[in-house]
């Protein structure tokens, strides 16, 4: 399938309301608003065709550019690749989500994680702390760097209410994800949980929360599930 015809499925699959709905979350024209549910069903026209899906990207068409992220082998992107992406994503749903995704399923993950989180730029910097989480879902317990992850938590707690405006959710999910998949950290990410209490975000006209890292840790605790980790984080 070429791009033209795939560009074309989008386009027939979109719809007003969930188009409006990607505007008020940040979103910018041109796209169609494509629901992710028919996102996922297009997966199987891409997923065989790496050209077709870095192309999909490379359209700046936020629909594109989420099914691109669903549908690439992130052992082929180069890490050229990657940081061309990061710098393209410019709202959260690709910065956070589809970039960070699969550049945790990357061969550059920490790399790029911690380059990304040191960043100026705010979308480049959730990517980080975002790639940093999706990681640890995936890892082994026994690759993941300890120290590197408890001097992290202690950033956290020392900064995040100070820091930009998704930057400060990604660091609360940060916490949630140490305190969910290290059980080596989870009483370390309880406490920090507690120290920085309820996270402030500013998410403009939409009805999304931002979660209590306290109270989901305690939830994943209640369930037995501590340290199950996920077989691939791109979804």
């Amino acid at each position: 399938m070429t791009l033209q015809e795939m560009m074309q499925k989008l386009e027939e699959l979109g719809t007003e309301q969930t188009k409006n709905t990607f505007l008020r979350h940040g979103a910018r024209s041109p796209f169609f608003g494509v629901k992710i549910g028919d996102l996922k069903k297009l997966v199987k026209f891409v997923k065989k065709d790496h050209d077709l899906a870095l192309a999909l990207f490379d359209t700046g068409n936020s629909d594109a550019m989420y099914l691109a992220g669903l549908s690439v082998n992130p052992k082929l992107l180069t890490k050229e690749t990657l940081n061309k992406w990061v710098k393209n994503a410019y709202w959260y749903m690709i910065s956070e989500y589809t970039v960070a995704q699969v550049a945790a399923e990357s061969d550059y993950a920490l790399e790029l994680a911690r380059e990304w989180m040191a960043a100026e730029e705010e979308m480049i910097a959730t990517s980080g702390w975002s790639t940093y989480s999706n990681y640890l879902s995936i890892t082994p317990n026994e690759k993941i760097e300890i120290e590197e992850v408890k001097s992290l938590l202690k950033q956290v707690e020392e900064t995040v209410h100070q820091e930009r405006n998704r930057v400060r959710y990604v660091m609360n999910g940060f916490v949630i994800s140490v305190g969910t998949y290290v059980p080596e950290l989870v009483e370390e990410a309880k406490k920090v949980a507690e120290k920085i209490g309820k996270v402030h975000v500013d998410v403009g006209d939409t009805a999304c929360k931002v979660p209590l890292a306290t109270a989901y840790i305690q939830k994943v605790e209640e369930r037995g599930t501590i340290g199950a980790k996920k077989k691939r984080c791109v979804c």
